[in-house]
């Protein structure tokens, strides 16, 4: 009997359904333009927004945290892992958020895991997105805190669901919800899940993966981008996109990153950020507040405007996309894996996703373009959109 049967059946079911995706293997930076799977085309599935991924300043100062610190540490940051590095960096972070202190972990899905497994209890209540990151979802089921799932962005049934929680006498009640979704690249409404939170005392988490380094005045975030700071309690986000590097945080009081720290088994359990990776996201946060990181940004949402612009003029539904984040929704599956595989043939790469990765009957392309674009690049990839786009029918 071959017990990995059942394996190789449903990876012949996907292919037959047009529906299995091979990896994409980059072979270069990662940039606006790459080399992807032997071929330069046009990068729009990339989450390098300002484009600091390949930033010859941040692999200067990775270089040198590199040859002081050495290539790893060796240990849980709560044995001997914890370097002056981390510190520093759990400074600059805390300060950029605009919170008492930060924790800093390997990666923006154990930051959330972290912090859920550690806070939640039997004895409290959890108010989650229903279209929240998979690392929240994921966070929420290793406890035994009882969930409410409230339909995407709808504060009415949020308020509702918290009603009914009073009633029941929870110890703690935690609202989370992303900054920006990142399938459908809209804002959450966080200053009102902020007004809610007070009225029924609620601590407010956010996830702001994709909103550090992209919304905000120096790209702090979606706290900042809605001036909520003093009324926000917990910020989580990641290195790996904005800042271009690699790892997680949770941005809060400092009573509850001192707890993370004896308590949060990501922290506990997993050995820390090497040094390369520490030293390269310190530089990060640097140019982020200099002349040349508020010049990033705004080629990011110039060149964010313009593509969304285009896309609609030629009559694609981008959804209710506000961010960088654009989806072409084509509602079909097997369409959209065949849009995504004629725009590489035509020297676009952009990314497919269909059901598990987001609900049944919504598959779309997901666009994302970065500071590094070019207009060039951006029109010439437009009008392959367009010529696709037209012959699968979809505008």
């Amino acid at each position: 009997m071959d017990k990995f049967l059942f394996f190789k059946k449903e990876i012949e079911r996907l292919k037959s359904a047009g529906i299995y995706k091979n990896i994409a293997l980059l072979e270069s930076k990662q940039d606006a333009v790459a080399k992807i799977n032997g071929k330069k085309v046009i990068n729009l599935s990339s989450n390098n927004y300002l484009g600091l991924a390949g930033n010859y300043l941040m692999q200067k100062s990775a270089i040198s945290a590199l040859k002081k610190f050495g290539t790893g540490t060796g240990s849980v940051r709560n044995i001997i892992g914890d370097m002056t590095l981390h510190r520093h960096l759990e400074k600059i972070i805390a300060k950029f958020k605009k919170t008492e202190k930060c924790v800093l972990l390997q990666s923006g899905f154990m930051a959330n895991i972290g912090l859920l497994n550690a806070i939640l209890t039997e004895k409290d209540a959890v108010f989650s997105d229903e279209l929240n990151h998979a690392s929240i979802i994921d966070g929420i089921r290793l406890t035994k805190a009882q969930r409410f799932i409230y339909p995407h962005c709808n504060l009415e049934a949020l308020e509702n669901f918290l009603k009914k929680s009073i009633k029941q006498k929870f110890e703690k009640r935690i609202i989370i919800t992303d900054g920006v979704f990142s399938m459908n690249g809209n804002i959450a409404p966080l200053r009102e899940i902020a007004a809610l939170s007070k009225k029924y005392d609620a601590i407010t988490i956010v996830d702001d993966a994709h909103a550090t380094g992209v919304l905000g005045q120096n790209g702090e975030g979606s706290v900042a981008y809605f001036g909520i700071e003093k009324d926000w309690d917990i910020q989580v986000g990641t290195l790996s996109k904005a800042i271009g590097v690699l790892g997680g945080f949770v941005a809060t009081k400092k009573s509850l990153a001192l707890f993370l720290e004896q308590k949060a088994r990501p922290y506990l359990f997993s050995t820390s950020l090497p040094p390369a990776v520490v030293g390269a996201s310190i530089k990060a946060f640097e140019i982020l507040k200099s002349p040349k990181g508020k010049n990033l940004l705004k080629k990011l949402w110039q060149n964010t405007f313009y593509f969304k612009e285009k896309l609609k003029e030629m009559g694609f539904d981008t959804g209710v996309s506000q961010t960088p984040i654009t989806p072409i929704m084509t509602y079909d599956d097997k369409k959209t894996a065949v849009f995504s595989k004629k725009m590489f043939s035509l020297g676009v790469f952009v990314q497919g996703f269909w059901y598990p990765v987001v609900p049944q009957g919504k598959a779309r392309l997901r666009t994302i373009v970065t500071a590094k674009h070019t207009k060039e690049d951006l029109d010439d990839a437009l009008e392959k959109f367009k010529y696709v786009g037209k012959k699968l029918k979809i505008i």
